[in-house]
């Protein structure tokens, strides 16, 4: 702000500028109950703010009271620490105390603001407003002198004009006198005339009277008046800045004393040695401590063993593929962790000068792509000791075998295609790399018999080559794998032992067969007659592996195959009648209970129209020519009519209604309480599209329009599994459709 360089004066300036000085003067002093009011709320701010602060540290006391211990010393010490306190909850406290001592300090401010600043405020400005009062009375009282000389001065000048217009009255009433009369009229307008004489002095002396009172009005009176309210606004804004500065100083000794409470804190913080809290946490959590003991053999409770390892021919060549993998894995692996180690490395120096200020990145960032990079590092760690090991291990127990192999050069492939295995012969399912291929021989494999495969690779083949090496492979991998009397097929270099095992069947698991001569899937039944070499059949049938064969299991065939041969469509599509007569005879009566049912009476001989298509109902045929429905369980077959071509051996169980037929026979004459439910899944059928040659004994061959019995479809393998004349192999899913 320039300097002003003769102090200002309202009398000497504004001369008769009372109205104008007195409302800004009047201004200045209403301005003064704001400012009072500033202040006051600003102490309710501050005494608000006490209080708030004040709730937040009670509530963080009672925080860290309930957590003190298990912050501490944790949840289950082993040592109680009594009353207490890790290095970090105490510098908490200090901070929590300093929290209080400035919420005291802001209740402190705040009483000051009202008492040393707000309440003068208002008592100046009542002063204030009470002088500036005073001085409108002045005004008014000296602006009514002023008037009221005005008015004398007018009143003169009235009483000075009528004296002259009776001297001119008086005048003329002389010259209009007679002479009797004419002397005493003289008289009185003399006497008239020294009247007016002296009213007229009366009005001059009036006149200087009322201008010396004028000057004096306007050059002494109103200039002190405007310079006495200048006075007043000057003084009431130096008590202002009085007390802006006292309110400025509170805040200065508020934030001063706060700064101590800071400055202390600031002293105790430098004072929590990050290891203080682990040194506590140990001290009151030491336990004695024992490391597990190290993993050994444990025998499996049905083949007692020992801890060495098999080191027969067939054991060497996993062992051999094991090694080999592993050793050419190794090399890589140590450079792999080399390489992770230095970047750990490199980021734990990064971190150190982060912490000693010579390096601004985020250390939290830097954090996270250490735990990133400690985390491949643990990874490829685990990977080469794991390598390491395994080839410990395997030269220990046989030596380095590795030596002299000629490893297949495997890839992993998806077989769009039929394909087998060229070890064991089976199926490789599944669209999505489930086997692997040499680049090499075109060796395949399961990714399951990877590590089987013999290290025998020829080398590169040419196609002619790789197609006769797979027909070797193939026809030798369909050879049967050692009998249980332990004498191995000459083709395979396997020192198995002889296994054995006794017929512990005591009884069958399904009604449906009637005796002992059930079937594994893909094998062919013993005949009934050879009762006595059952045992030894069923243990050599179990025993025995053939590679045609997928499943090995005891498969419960759908009851439509309990009563008759599949439907007549398939194999004769233009007959529309049964041309087998099939007949049965009632072994219960049955009561028909629903429409499109048939009442029939116990032994009544009966024509089969339809047999049971898997619901447990047949459609029959009486003498009467009635037909409808009745449970299969309550027909017993009769010999069929017609002769009959032989019939495949069935992969399944007899059937129940010649079980039924032959437990049930005699003396039992009520039927079962519940019959079948209607209504039960039928059997699905499916038509050939293409025609397809099997390339294995584990599929069927198919020519465009040929139907089957659909057993299973596509289970995400690309195969569906279908049944013709009681026997089920698979077929490619998508050449096939249901009809």
């Amino acid at each position: 702000m320039a300097e002003v360089g003769l102090a200002p004066s309202f009398g000497a300036e504004l001369r008769d500028g009372f109205k104008p000085v007195n409302a800004w003067v009047s201004n200045g002093v209403v301005w003064l109950d704001e400012i009072q009011q500033f202040y006051r709320e600003r102490a309710v701010i501050e005494k608000e703010y006490s209080s708030r602060l004040y709730a937040l540290a009670k509530k963080y006391f009672e925080k860290k009271a309930k957590r003190s211990s298990n912050l501490s010393v944790g949840d289950t010490p082993s040592l109680t620490p009594g009353s207490l306190e890790s290095a970090s909850l105490t510098t908490w406290s200090t901070q929590l105390s300093t929290i209080e001592a400035r919420a005291a300090e802001h209740d402190r401010y705040s009483s000051d603001l009202l008492l040393q600043v707000a309440e003068p405020l208002k008592n100046i400005a009542i002063r204030y407003e009470e002088l500036r009062k005073s001085h409108a009375d002045y005004a008014g009282k000296l602006e009514r002198e002023r008037d009221m000389s005005y008015g004398d001065l007018k009143k003169q000048k009235g009483r000075y004009d009528g004296a002259c217009q009776e001297v001119e009255n008086r005048r003329k009433r002389t010259e209009s006198s007679f002479d009797h009369s004419k002397t005493k009229a003289q008289n009185a307008y003399q006497q008239q005339m020294v009247e007016m004489h002296n009213l007229k002095n009366t009005y001059i002396i009036s006149i200087n009277v009322t201008n010396k009172q004028k000057e004096r009005y306007y050059h002494e009176y109103v200039p002190d008046l405007l310079d006495s309210l200048q006075d007043l606004s000057e003084t009431r804004v130096a008590q202002l800045n009085s007390l802006w500065s006292q309110a400025t100083n509170l805040e200065s000794l508020a934030l001063s004393r706060s700064q101590e409470h800071l400055r202390h804190l600031s002293l105790e913080i430098p004072r929590n040695n990050p290891s203080l809290d682990s040194q506590m946490f140990i001290q009151h959590n030491l336990v004695q401590w024992q490391e597990p003991s190290d993993m050994v053999f444990e025998p499996s409770p049905v083949w007692l063993d020992d801890s060495v390892m098999a080191t027969n021919d067939t054991a060497k060549v996993f062992l051999r593929n094991v090694l080999g993998k592993s050793k050419g894995q190794l090399h890589e692996l140590k450079q792999d962790v080399d390489k992770k180690m230095r970047e750990v490395e490199s980021a734990r120096r990064i971190r150190r000068d982060i912490k000693e200020g010579r390096d601004k990145r985020d250390e939290v960032e830097l954090v996270k792509a250490t735990f990133a990079l400690q985390e491949n590092l643990h990874e490829a760690e685990r990977k080469r000791l794991t390598a390491e090991i395994e080839i410990a291990t395997i030269t220990d127990a046989v030596g380095d075998v590795s030596l002299g192999a000629q490893n297949h050069n495997f890839k992993p492939q998806t077989f769009k295609i039929p394909t087998n295995c060229d070890l064991c012969g089976e199926r490789i399912w599944g669209l999505s790399a489930k086997g692997f291929d040499c680049r090499d021989c075109g060796y395949t494999c399961h990714s399951k018999c990877e590590m089987k495969v013999p290290a025998q690779c020829p080398g590169e083949q040419s196609k002619d080559e790789k197609k006769r090496l797979k027909a070797e492979r193939q026809a030798s991998s369909n050879v049967a794998l050692p009998f249980a009397n332990g004498a191995p097929h000459p083709d395979h270099a396997s020192e198995l032992p002889a296994l054995s095992r006794t017929n512990t069947m005591n009884s069958l698991s399904s009604g449906y067969a009637a005796s002992a001569s059930r079937s594994v899937s893909g094998l062919p039944l013993k005949a009934p007659s050879d009762e006595s070499n059952s045992d030894h059949s069923v243990s050599q049938t179990i025993g025995t592996k053939s590679a045609t064969n997928r499943r090995n299991r005891i498969v419960a065939p759908p009851p439509t195959h309990y009563i008759s041969e599949l439907p007549v469509e398939l194999n004769d599509t233009s007959s529309t009648s049964n041309p087998r007569g099939l007949r049965g005879k009632m072994i219960y009566s049955y009561q028909a209970t629903g429409e499109g049912e048939l009442t029939v009476e116990e032994g009544q001989e009966v024509t089969v129209l339809e047999p049971d298509d898997g619901s447990g109902w047949l459609t029959i045929r009486t003498s009467a020519s009635m037909s409808g429905l009745v449970p299969a369980s309550y027909l017993e077959n009769l010999p069929a009519t017609l002769a009959e071509p032989e019939r495949p051996t069935s992969t399944y169980s007899s059937s129940s209604a010649s079980v039924a037929g032959s437990t049930l026979g005699i003396g039992k004459k009520k039927g079962p309480a519940v019959a079948p439910k209607r209504g039960a899944k039928k059997l699905k059928y499916v038509k050939a599209m293409y025609d397809y040659e099997a390339r294995s004994d584990a599929e069927w061959s198919m020519t465009e329009g040929e139907r089957f019995v659909l057993v299973s479809g596509d289970a995400g393998d690309g195969w569906a599994d279908v049944e013709i004349g009681g026997v089920r192999r698979s077929v490619p899913a998508n050449y096939i459709q249901e009809v």
